[in-house]
């Protein structure tokens, strides 16, 4: 006999304990659970790199991306977390296969990643609107929150153009009118060169040389060379991580610095330091500084030093909100990653208080956020202006 029935029981009592359990037991079966009874983790994969130029912006991703969830007791919705783990290895041709694991053979419900932007194209397309929720908490190929878009893939970080087109108007205003171009020569470097020419030409300025790099090589000299017989007002650049440090140490080993100014876009990120007096007088424009001075970013230097002995930078603010967007996205749909649609919806309309500042997302599920122009002074990227207010990217080619 059914425990909720009892003998003496009233025909409209039954009815109305067996609707109330009803309810109970679908509410309960929304969320999968283990066969012992425990609630069943989130799955989050990650495709970041932990070896190579990159290493760096992948540790810090990932461990402010932990970080921030540990603070919400390590919970997703109510639900426990476990983290599936790939070394990207920046290597694009066996991504597919990495991806692949992940959701077949790991059967994540989130892929947090890459760094890379080849991979990210890649990712994109293999999981436009698919079961899986992509968080790109770095690779800013356009292309993403473009022609790729779909409700299932957000963005922590930023686009080529984001970051770029601010800085024509900047160095206009800043007096160059004729400018060498010079970055690595892969996607997001490409679409960088092209966002800044954008701005930089249809206010007056004239590019005189266009000179992509091999990526990831880092032998510049020859490039050093060819600038300074052109003798532009000033250079623009994208360079990041060790390849960076090596690029500014060398501009100032080949007496470029202080004759031609040196511009760019997270060349002076997390390098600033290694790079030392070579760095000194650069002037970048980024969505982030760790010389912020609001309460959410002062927090989180100090939590991040104190957790990973390592400074803060924009990449592990990127890793630090996709953790944050992951937290207000599960609670929204009480930690339901079955409820595909109301869970995107949820992710699409929250407002992350960001140690860059609080920040929405667009239609295009990219961030609408102020782009900061900074100067290298005593090895921090102050603030010296802002470049962009609340700046959202164009989504060219997005159907969403």
């Amino acid at each position: 006999m059914s425990k909720i029935f009892k003998k003496d029981m009233t025909r409209r009592e039954f009815v109305k304990k067996t609707s109330t359990a009803m309810v109970v037991t679908a509410a309960s079966s929304m969320i999968p659970t283990f066969a012992i009874g425990g609630m069943a983790p989130v799955k989050v994969g990650v495709l970041l790199p932990f070896t190579g130029t990159y290493a760096k912006l992948g540790s810090h991703i990932l461990d402010a991306m932990k970080m921030r969830i540990a603070q919400a007791g390590d919970k997703l919705g109510g639900r426990p977390v476990e983290y599936k783990v790939i070394d990207s290895e920046m290597n694009v041709p066996k991504s597919t296969q990495r991806i692949n694991k992940l959701v077949k053979k790991e059967k994540v419900d989130f892929i947090v990643g890459p760094v890379h932007s080849g991979i990210g194209i890649n990712m994109a397309r293999m999981l436009k609107d698919k079961n899986v929720i992509a968080i790109v908490p770095n690779a800013g190929a356009d292309q993403i929150t473009g022609e790729l878009c779909a409700p299932n893939i957000f963005r922590t970080s930023f686009s080529s153009w984001q970051t770029a087109y601010p800085a024509g108007p900047a160095m206009l205003k800043d007096g160059h009118k004729k400018v060498v171009l010079l970055y690595w020569n892969y996607a997001f470097g490409k679409q960088t060169a092209a966002a800044f020419t954008e701005s930089f030409v249809a206010g007056g300025g004239e590019i005189v040389a266009d000179m992509p790099t091999p990526f990831p090589k880092t032998e510049f000299q020859s490039y050093f060379t060819k600038v300074a017989a052109l003798e532009p007002d000033a250079v623009f650049t994208f360079y990041s991580g060790g390849g960076a440090i090596k690029f500014m140490k060398d501009y100032a080993a080949a007496g470029l610095q202080g004759k031609i100014p040196l511009w760019g876009t997270f060349l002076t990120e997390g390098t600033a330091k290694a790079a030392g007096a070579a760095s000194e007088g650069i002037k970048s424009t980024l969505h982030y500084s760790s010389e912020l001075d609001n309460p959410t970013n002062i927090k989180f230097k100090a939590d991040f030093k104190k957790t990973t002995g390592d400074d803060a930078d924009v990449f592990a603010v990127q890793g630090y909100d996709a953790g944050s967007l992951l937290i207000q996205g599960l609670d929204g749909v009480k930690g339901d990653t079955d409820a595909k649609i109301d869970l995107q919806n949820a992710m699409r309309n929250v407002k992350i208080d960001s140690p860059r500042g609080m920040f929405t997302f667009s239609k295009a599920n990219h961030p609408i956020q102020d782009i900061y122009l900074r100067e290298v002074q005593g090895g921090v990227n102050k603030v010296i202006g802002v470049a962009a207010k609340a700046l959202e990217d164009p989504a060219v080619g997005c159907k969403a």
